[in-house]
């Protein structure tokens, strides 16, 4: 397996809201899936990876994995960041990992992963790359 050292990252500050929030004024665990996709979104626009773009190419990319893990609660009303660094891969998937911190001290509070893979717009699986996200890894200098 061949992978580029570069790495592809965005970052994105939230407030957690309150309807985010369980009866302990902490995130519930819910909330993280939504942190990370904005997280998405935001590596998407930066990098010209967004779910319009893989749309408007024929294609789905639905989550078919989604983990993450506890090192810190995250309180309401708390300022935080959520780190996304795509994971290069030959598969035809798209995988990224996710570190959210704690801006008062910059401690880590959760790490994740999503993977995503791709569909065309019969709902069928598509086993290899698509041409067009081939060449988005070429212009972004992944092998």
């Amino acid at each position: 397996m061949s992978e580029s050292n570069k790495i592809l990252m965005a970052s994105k500050e939230f407030t957690p809201r309150f309807s985010e929030v369980d009866s302990m004024n902490i995130v519930w665990h819910g909330s993280y899936s939504l942190y990370f996709e904005d997280a998405r979104e935001t590596f998407g626009e930066k990098f010209g990876l967004g779910y319009l773009f893989i749309h408007d190419n024929g294609f789905f990319a639905p989550l078919v994995d989604l983990s993450f893990h506890y090192k810190k609660p995250i309180i309401y009303g708390m300022k935080c960041r959520v780190d996304i660094f795509y994971r290069p891969t030959p598969a035809a998937k798209i995988i990224f990992d996710y570190e959210i911190y704690d801006l008062s001290d910059n401690s880590l509070c959760t790490t994740g992963r999503t993977t995503q893979v791709f569909m065309d717009t019969n709902y069928q699986l598509v086993w290899s790359n698509p041409e067009f996200y081939e060449n988005w890894k070429l212009r972004n200098g992944i092998k």
